[in-house]
């Protein structure tokens, strides 16, 4: 209680000094780690709620018990105060806030403008170049599919401008009938443009005509007898079939809307959310927000938009399943934002109520699985606990791995587990730094990974977000086991309990023996906690691997154009574009070298002289 009275107490000083205008506030705990952002049409009022309501949630009592500083921010309007907290959020993720659980961008489609040979591409990130956008999809699977079957239809090289300027003959894509081999120019610069066109006007929703346009073209190849021509439109009128009826044209005829229906069972929360652009369904996504229990649908609504659309572009249109009350202040934030006309209404009747109810089914079957996966999960964490005596039942496990190739592109690797399932946010790669170990010296790999990851815990243990794993995995033996259970022991994390997974005679799943404790443990091999390691032994293996994979695959790129001092990426990109590969780069003159756009003289004898010298 007297912690309680200190929150209030502290508020309660800070009103007078606060001015009569909207902003937000930060309530602060006493290692200065953000509790809460909220934000207020007015500050005083606001705040004042805090400090004199006597009958507050057990959730805003803790927080302002934990409370022992104030920061405030104050703006222009209530609206600009909105989005600010949406920042906010996501910056620092208050876990007395509703979190959206989302830090990734959107794929999208690019085709180039300002290319003579425009590229169809995928592209995530800053929309930083001259061409035409579209998008978003929900995944990148959806886009890559897209764009596999407008290869199809269009003929559009998907190739990088290196590979395309360096070719002196097609690719097996033209050879399957996904390119029209622009790069041997097997096609003239008018018909590609075309073919551009075309794509353009079909990913901006128009693919009737485009139908259209083709079947001419198909019926007059067919009455000149060239059947080989009249073909390829046909397949080509297949593919734009495949996709016209894969992508769910609705009859809402949604132009440029998010349709975004909640669902809340059991305390915890999905929202999804279908995206419709050019009167095309490009999929539709989950969501679990972080909240608490007290939380109402309409508070987690609200916070929802705010926060996802914090970073991305805003549609012309909005249709919820719910009704939220400060909608018209939510309105007028993203207009701001986007500086365009928004449309925010709860779906009633027609075809927007169809769509809505639609988007709401697959929240409530998406909610269904995960609260069932969380359910299984905690039976197993429990049975995890009971068979190798643990003191408590984990909820955060932490299984490590490595990969090599007789030691070289070392990879260690960590995957988290929790009850909500894999944590893949949580997963790390750590690149072996150390080069006296000897080659495949597994020992020596995992001290490093251990050593480097629980020191990290250490120096950041002040932090509130800092993530402590219950127990740890190893994919070792007995010798993998000792060499992790000594780095723990030697940083002072004696309760961490440590079972390593050793491979069964012949590599034979459902033949592996568990050590905890430097006692070897068997399970039935029917037995569900068998499976259940098995699932995240396999998982942390699959991520070593990859991670593996891609160290090798980026080493067996670099060339000798990496070792020269001032060659970075912008300039080694030139050269190959210039030159076509680093082998004509090294038999270049001085005179060639500073030809090159971004080439001083300076730079050109540098990269003469490391290749003649």
């Amino acid at each position: 209680m007297k912690d309680l009275e200190f929150g209030k107490e502290l508020i309660r000083k800070k009103i007078p000094l606060i001015s009569n205008s909207p902003g937000v506030y930060r309530m602060l705990d006493k290692k200065d780690q953000v509790l809460y952002v909220g934000k207020a049409k007015n500050l005083p009022k606001r705040l004042k709620s805090y400090s004199t309501d006597k009958n507050h949630p057990i959730r805003t009592e803790r927080m302002l018990a934990l409370t022992r500083n104030l920061e405030i921010i104050t703006t222009s309007s209530e609206a600009e105060a909105l989005l600010l907290e949406a920042n906010l959020i996501k910056k620092f993720k208050p876990k007395f806030n509703i979190l959206l659980r989302d830090d990734k961008s959107f794929p999208y489609i690019f085709i180039e403008k300002d290319s003579k040979w425009p590229q169809l591409a995928k592209h995530r990130g800053k929309k930083n170049k001259n061409g035409y956008y579209f998008g978003p999809f929900a995944s990148v699977g959806s886009a890559n599919w897209t764009i596999k079957i407008l290869q199809k239809i269009f003929l559009l090289r998907v190739c990088n401008d290196t590979v395309f300027k360096n070719r002196d003959r097609p690719c097996i894509l033209y050879q399957i009938k996904r390119c029209s081999a622009p790069c041997v120019n097997y096609v003239e610069k008018d018909e590609y443009s075309k073919l551009v066109s075309d794509a353009v006007t079909f990913l901006s929703g128009k693919s009737k005509s485009i139908q259209k346009k083709l079947s001419i073209e198909m019926e007059k190849s067919s009455k000149k007898m060239d059947y080989e021509k009249a073909a390829v439109f046909r397949d080509r009128i297949k593919a734009l079939t495949q996709i016209q009826s894969s992508q769910h044209i609705s009859s809402l005829n949604l132009e440029n809307a998010d349709v975004i229906s909640i669902v809340q069972e059991a305390g915890k929360t999905c929202i999804q959310v279908f995206f419709y652009r050019s009167k095309q369904n490009w999929g539709n996504q989950s969501y679990f927000p972080s909240h608490d229990q007290s939380h109402t649908t309409e508070e987690v609504l609200t916070s929802f938009i705010t926060q996802f659309y914090e970073n991305k572009n805003v549609p012309n249109e909005i249709l919820l399943n719910k009704k939220i009350s400060n909608l018209n202040l939510i309105k007028i934030a993203l207009e701001k934002k986007e500086n365009k006309m928004i449309s925010i209404k709860v779906a009633t009747q027609g075809n927007a109520l169809k769509l809505s109810k639609m988007a709401e089914k697959n929240a409530k079957e998406a909610l269904t699985r995960k609260i069932f996966e969380s359910e299984t999960n905690i039976k197993l964490l429990n049975q995890l606990a009971d068979k190798f005596k643990l003191n408590i039942s984990p909820r955060i496990i932490e299984v490590y791995d490595n990969s090599h190739i007789q030691g070289s592109n070392s990879v260690g690797a960590l995957i988290v587990f929790g009850a909500e399932g894999f944590i893949k946010k949580q997963y790390r790669k750590f690149n072996i730094k150390n080069k006296e170990l000897s080659s495949g010296d597994d020992y020596g790999m995992l001290k490093e990974v251990f050593e480097r990851r629980f020191s990290k815990i250490i120096k950041n243990k002040k932090q509130t977000d800092v993530i402590i794993p219950d127990v740890v995995i190893i994919d070792g033996g007995k010798g993998q086991y000792s060499v992790g259970r000594k780095i723990l022991d030697d940083y002072g994390f004696h309760d961490i309990p440590i079972i390593s997974i050793a491979k069964g005679k012949n590599r034979n799943k459902g033949d592996e023996t568990f050590i905890h404790k430097n006692v070897s443990i068997k399970l039935n091999k029917r037995e569900p906690l068998l499976f259940f390691l098995q699932r995240l032994r396999d998982e942390s293996h699959r991520f070593a691997l990859s991670s593996h994979r891609m160290k090798r695959k980026k080493n067996l790129t670099k060339s000798l154009l990496d070792q020269i001092n001032g060659i970075g990426r912008t300039r080694k990109r030139a050269l190959l574009n210039y030159f076509g590969s680093p082998r004509a780069v090294e038999s270049a003159s001085f005179d060639d070298l500073k030809k090159v756009e971004g080439i001083e003289t300076s730079v050109a004898k540098k990269i003469h002289d490391f290749f003649h010298n």
